[in-house]
């Protein structure tokens, strides 16, 4: 039995993608019925990223389909469209966490125990001048978190130097601190900036270049700051990513991966090669995100991960709706690390 409900949620702020403005994020919150017992997971499709909307629900239906002939094994590999498979996935294991009496992250591995996963602060690029940016990342830090996410990119390099170095000399050497430029810079303009960004002590940069800049991005790994890989995935499998050895870390979304379990296997890769593996969100509705923790909580000694975006959305699914659930732990996002 699979039942396909629509929702829709809106954003505090319009969220610029390459195919235009998003208000609200629409999708299908995607309820399975598995040896007795219910599971609920979240299809959320997002331009550029996934399958659009009505693929997404086509993708559902036809699963339902196959489901109701055949079994779900058969049903979730025939799904291609990765978040229309990520609510079937997720669904799929909620409701077998949920007849084993387990956390969700316990069916991805049975060896973890977790209660904590550790969470970064983003600070976007509405605050122009560095003084507003050191201000609000001396805000999240009296929050209780000590890693901060900076947007960066829609400035010139030394415009953007100078918001990070405010935002250091605010918030001291104890708080760890990102960078992310969405893909804004050329080689030559990321080579300078993540130059002068390593002597302020910036963990790593996150898509420096264009999606399409793998080799590019391989080139910049002899900077002093790490290379983080993002919206590539979008474009690129994880495995050729790795093989390639274009980046540090991988900021891996279970969303546009098509499922919590292909981003545990992705995370298994990561470490495998070398590759610290962060989890994020596509700016989710309650559902995925709680399935995103979770995922995280199966990575050992896990980066703070892009997990504190429930803040973006005005309104969100209600909690009866969001899941007949939510099984134990891991019991809280981490901010303290």
């Amino acid at each position: 039995m699979i039942e396909i409900e629509e929702f829709s949620v809106q954003l505090q702020t319009p969220l610029e993608t390459a195919r235009g403005s998003i208000a609200e994020r629409s999708g299908f919150l995607v309820t399975v019925e598995y040896g007795g017992t219910a599971g609920v997971g979240e299809a959320a499709p997002l331009p550029g990223w996934t399958e659009s909307y009505e693929e997404c629900r086509e993708a559902l239906e036809h699963a339902r389909g196959v489901a109701a002939k055949l079994d779900w094994g058969v049903a979730l590999a025939k799904l291609d469209a990765p978040a229309a498979r990520h609510g079937l996935s997720l669904a799929l294991a909620e409701a077998r966490a949920r007849a084993a009496g387990e956390p969700l992250y316990r069916s991805f591995d049975r060896d973890v125990t977790v209660a904590r996963v550790p969470v970064n602060a983003t600070i976007g690029t509405r605050a122009a001048d560095p003084e507003a940016v050191a201000q609000l990342a001396e805000a999240a830090v009296e929050a209780g978190y000590e890693c901060l996410k900076l947007k960066i990119g829609t400035r010139d390099v030394e415009e953007d130097i100078e918001r990070v170095r405010a935002v250091r000399d605010t918030v001291g050497d104890g708080v760890a601190i990102r960078a992310d430029a969405n893909g804004s810079w050329r080689p030559d303009q990321a080579e300078r900036a993540l130059a002068a960004l390593g002597e302020l002590d910036v963990d790593y940069v996150e898509q420096p270049l264009p999606t399409a800049e793998l080799s590019a991005h391989a080139r910049l790994r002899n900077s002093p700051v790490d290379v983080a890989l993002d919206e590539s995935l979008a474009a690129h499998d994880v495995e050729h990513v790795i093989d390639v050895a274009a980046a540090d870390v991988l900021v891996l979304k279970p969303m546009v991966l098509g499922g919590p379990d292909r981003t545990v296997e992705a995370a298994r890769l990561c470490a495998e090669a070398g590759v610290d593996p962060v989890v994020s969100t596509t700016f989710d509705a309650v559902v995925a995100r709680t399935g995103a923790v979770h995922v995280a909580a199966t990575i050992p000694n896990v980066r703070p991960c892009g997990l504190a975006t429930g803040d973006r959305l005005a309104t969100d699914l209600a909690p009866a709706r969001a899941a007949r659930r939510r099984h134990a732990g891991p019991n809280r996002a981490d901010r303290s690390h």
